[in-house]
């Protein structure tokens, strides 16, 4: 059965996470990424007391005052689309969504985890309209951001926050800084021919991505909620001439900072070195806080971090099959999480030239680019901070630069031992993983199950091929080398010390999730959202919020089964 439950599925306000009782539901998951596992470690369980939530919004505060203070604002106060000189933001007003209002999802991990909000406050009218822009959070100023970027290799100039609000910052009672953020909440100065609307087919792929993808353990903005209103919003989704009225859709977005690549090229390349320097040093400042302000390095040595997080979080990417679509410098975090959900899709059959987008005629960002189009990103970085950087320094972040390749190996290959389960060194893991990938390329194996079944499977089952019920791995050993590849895993689990098969079988569970937002299911969504039936939408925000557990919902719904037939025919574009 494919998706009859979702149909069925009993809407609510705001979405739980898991509700079963077993530990593994509530452990964390240790998702192949120790870099920063402090902010990947996801619990479904939750430890605050409800009392300590607010639950009147008129008590809910965010202030614009570190960055008013800290980072000079246009002088225009205006919101007509130009050109924007000398500044990091420009005054902006939401434009209110025409209602009628509806929400049609909300995250309570964010809601509760986060905003230290009680669920219930999304129930409010009051929310609709601060979630929407209709009404503005107490404290708000709200700010477009000035950036420029290269896109598909060209630089493109002035872009900026074309359709998104800054609200402010709010200090949770965790002591974290999150940055609040409007998507498709109208015109801002750097609208350019944009009418700074989302539709409600581009916003639900960025509400369930956002928050997939924090619960997969890769670094990711957050998704608050998602408001659909009855606003008709004209968009020509493919750029064939087919221009149909869609609606308009606000989300409430989160991230520690949405300062990226191209909020320093866009002063570097219009000569603006002083605010150039201001901004590098603000951000360093706020979240960087392990780099001496005062330490003649300091630049150099936040260009090294960026490298080496970029180079993990490509790699992080990788690991769950996911392609951004869109990797342009001005979509790429100076804080390196994943920002900017467009045409992303997540690989089904392993392809290494996998391109989610229609528009990416030249697969610059297929899946198997993605590190090589990350070294782009940081090579233009780099060009970007020559100006405030010695020539010495120069030739040390050129040095930097060139070690890119061997952390983004080195990580590939560390996370892709976890996903085969094999503890310790052995010299021949680097052919092994090559082996399967090229077996699974060459008999177009699903790259999410054969890894989540290689987890599920004993090693007996695998000795003697039985494979029930186990699609992906079937597929895969029609290959003519799949013994003699089996021969050599096994092998080298035998040699594992101290190590069961049932240890094995849970540390692969932890990384290889059974679900993930194929773009079909999200598809599936989007159509019933777009005859008011959000029930889908609730059903993979709920499943995919544990990711790395059976659930029998998301097993009714057919969510690990064999795509359907008509995924193949799926397209996704950069029209949103």
């Amino acid at each position: 059965m494919r998706n009859n439950l979702a149909s069925s599925f009993t809407p609510a306000y705001v979405l739980e996470l898991c509700q079963n009782i077993s530990p593994e539901c509530h452990s964390d998951h240790n998702t192949a990424s120790n870099s920063q596992s402090s902010s990947h470690t996801v619990k479904s369980k939750w430890t605050l007391n409800a009392s300590s939530l607010m639950h009147d919004l008129n008590q809910f505060r965010v202030s614009c005052k570190k960055l008013l203070e800290a980072l000079p604002i246009d002088k225009v106060d205006a919101n007509f689309v130009r050109t924007v000189k000398n500044c990091i933001f420009s005054k902006s007003i939401p434009t209110p969504l025409k209602g009628p209002l509806r929400l049609t999802a909300a995250s309570k991990d964010v809601i509760e985890g986060i905003l230290d909000l009680d669920a219930s406050v999304t129930r409010s009218g009051d929310f609709l309209h601060y979630a929407s822009g209709g009404r503005l959070l107490p404290g708000s100023v709200p700010l477009a951001h000035r950036y420029g970027g290269h896109q598909f290799g060209y630089w493109a100039g002035q872009l900026g926050d074309g359709r998104a609000h800054f609200l402010g910052q709010y200090s949770n009672k965790k002591g974290e800084v999150w940055e609040l953020q409007l998507k498709g909440s109208g015109k801002t100065p750097y609208s350019r021919s944009g009418d700074g609307r989302a539709v409600i087919r581009s916003s639900v792929r960025e509400f369930l991505c956002s928050e997939a993808m924090h619960f997969l353990g890769v670094p990711t903005s957050r998704a608050a909620s998602l408001i659909v209103s009855e606003e008709p919003v004209l968009r020509d989704q493919f750029y064939n001439g087919n221009v149909k009225a869609e609606r308009g859709a606000v989300v409430l977005r989160l991230a520690k900072s949405w300062f990226r690549i191209g909020s320093l090229e866009i002063l570097s390349q219009s000569g603006e070195i002083n605010l150039l320097r201001k901004l590098l040093n603000f951000v360093i400042d706020e979240h960087f806080p392990f780099i001496n302000p005062d330490n003649p390095e300091k630049y150099l040595v936040f260009f090294s971090t960026v490298v080496n997080e970029t180079a993990h979080l490509i790699a992080q990417w990788m690991s769950v099959g996911f392609a951004h679509g869109v990797c342009n410098t001005d979509n790429f975090s100076l804080l390196s999480i994943t920002i900017d959900y467009g045409p992303f899709g997540f690989m089904e059959s392993y392809n290494p030239n996998f391109i989610p987008n229609t528009s990416d005629d030249e697969g610059r960002y297929s899946i198997g680019a993605q590190a090589n189009v990350g070294l782009f990103n940081l090579e233009k970085l780099l060009v970007a901070l020559i100006p405030v950087l010695t020539q010495t320094q120069q030739k040390q972040a050129k040095i930097i630069l060139k070690g890119y390749a061997n952390i983004y190996q080195m990580r590939v290959h560390q996370i892709f031992k976890a996903k085969l389960g094999l503890l310790g060194e052995d010299e021949d893991d680097n052919d092994l993983i090559a082996f399967l990938l090229k077996m699974m390329e060459d008999t177009e194996s699903d790259f999410t199950m054969t890894f989540r079944e290689l987890s599920e499977v004993s090693a007996k089952q695998l000795l003697n091929k039985n494979f029930t019920q186990m699609w992906a791995l079937d597929d895969l050993s029609h290959h003519k080398h799949f013994s003699d590849w089996l021969n050599k895993y096994l092998f080298r689990l035998s040699r594992q010390q101290d190590d069961s098969d049932l240890d094995r079988q849970h540390r692969m569970k932890n990384v290889n999730p059974r679900y993930v937002l194929r773009n079909w299911m999200a598809e599936s969504a989007i159509r019933k959202a777009e005859r008011n039936d959000f029930s889908e939408v609730e059903l993979l925000h709920h499943i995919l919020s544990s990711p790395f557990v059976t659930q029998e919902t998301a097993e009714e719904a057919g969510y690990a089964a064999r795509p359907p037939q008509w995924a193949r025919r799926l397209k996704v574009s950069c029209s949103s």
